[in-house]
């Protein structure tokens, strides 16, 4: 980080640039599902908000390669999980078919390859 508490690096810009999105989006869709918002509109709101945080935290810390990595993974199966089921509220239809089904997976993945990245040493 740098001196005046900026993330240093692209990488980590790009995750606190997502976390902000990704939080905002989670507070303005979940004010939509209080206002009548479609079935999948809570659902989506939720994950939103719950993993705005990861972003933030991992951007600001900077973390491993490995770390910034697995986030991406998770940053991208949040946009497909969240976008499918916004989609079938919004749209109407799916983003295409199983993108809940594989955004859901790199959700796991993302988290999964974070707990990893714990015990992780560069070079072992």
């Amino acid at each position: 980080m740098s001196l005046a508490g900026q993330p240093s690096d692209g990488g980590s810009r790009i995750l606190v640039l997502a976390g902000g999105l990704v939080g905002a989006a989670g507070v303005a869709l979940s004010a939509a599902a209080a206002h009548g918002g479609g079935a999948f509109t809570g659902t989506s709101s939720s994950f939103l908000l719950m993993h705005a945080p990861v972003f933030l935290a991992i951007g600001l810390i900077g973390g491993s390669r490995y770390l910034r990595i697995a986030s991406l993974a998770l940053l991208v199966g949040l946009l497909l999980f969240s976008g499918d089921l916004l989609a079938r509220d919004f749209l109407g239809s799916r983003l295409f078919p199983m993108s809940a089904p594989i955004g859901g997976t790199l959700l796991i993945v993302g988290w999964l390859a974070i707990a990893i990245s714990a015990q992780w040493r560069p070079g072992s």
